[in-house]
């Protein structure tokens, strides 16, 4: 094989990622729910990758009670009109002190799994 043909193929060293993406496909698997195996595709690219998301866009592209992922980080930068569920690896504080301001709740991916295994009425924003 020549240098040229060889891929690097690097793995994630965050041990709550992998635990997360091997969770997100066994419960696809077992909820037969494939957005959480398309979360799964989205976490396991390289880090640099990963959304990073404003509150600006959320507002944008959701209504009042909506459920949103993120996979990847929520941004404080801009205006949250309305009370959305946002789920998500990681929020900035300023991002999670208005997202509870107007009413809505900042839960962790795993947490949103767990209380929706189904996934019916999830919006996936990057």
């Amino acid at each position: 094989m020549s240098k040229k043909s060889q891929k690097k193929v690097s793995k994630k060293t965050n041990p709550r990622i992998v635990d997360l993406i091997r969770l997100l496909k066994e419960t696809s698997n077992t909820e037969n729910a494939p957005i959480w195996k398309d979360l799964a595709k989205r976490l396991e690219k390289p880090n640099r990758s990963h959304a990073e998301v404003n509150l600006s866009r959320i507002s944008r592209n959701t209504d009042e009670n909506e459920i949103v992922i993120v996979p990847g980080k929520v941004l404080g930068a801009g205006y949250l009109g309305h009370g959305v569920t946002v789920a998500a690896l990681k929020v900035s504080n300023t991002a999670k002190d208005k997202i509870e301001s107007v009413g809505g709740k900042f839960l962790t991916i795993e947490d949103i799994l767990e209380e929706n295994p189904s996934g019916s009425g999830i919006k996936i924003l990057q």
